[in-house]
């Protein structure tokens, strides 16, 4: 088990939440995984392991993470959210042949919603940022 999988179920464990063999595979699945996965990937993954597990327990405790503030819900235009356990400040670069996502490190642009604040006069939390391309799968089958 990674540090980082070991550290979140701490931090669960100190807000009091139970870590069920399925919450701990859940949690493992979302932050080894690079794929960006649906609730329906993340249960088709590990329903051999579990047979017993619905989709409603993925859904359920994917909205206990994303609430905890340890998983992103990436919403796309596709109808099916998508979730990451990498909650640092980072944008996405999105296949519009087969939707594959990728990471995409860049310093966070604090200036533009600082200006963006100036200019609206809005409080601004945040932004979301991604780029469309092909991927080099799809450009090279």
């Amino acid at each position: 088990m990674t540090t980082r999988v070991q550290n979140a179920l701490d931090q669960l464990k100190i807000n009091g939440v139970r870590i069920t063999p399925q919450r701990h595979a859940i949690l493992s699945f979302l932050m080894e995984s690079m794929g960006h996965p649906t609730a329906d990937e993340i249960y088709r993954a590990l329903e051999p392991r579990f047979p017993s597990m619905s989709v409603a327990t993925v859904y359920n405790n994917l909205k206990m993470f994303l609430e905890a503030g340890m998983v992103r819900e990436l919403t796309y235009g596709d109808n099916s959210s998508r979730f990451d356990a990498d909650v640092s400040d980072h944008y996405h670069v999105i296949c519009e042949t087969c939707g594959k996502i990728k990471d995409f490190s860049y310093e966070p642009l604090t200036e533009v919603e600082r200006k963006a604040e100036e200019s609206t006069g809005f409080q601004v939390f945040g932004h979301r940022m991604e780029f469309y391309g092909v991927c080099d799968d799809c450009r090279n089958p």
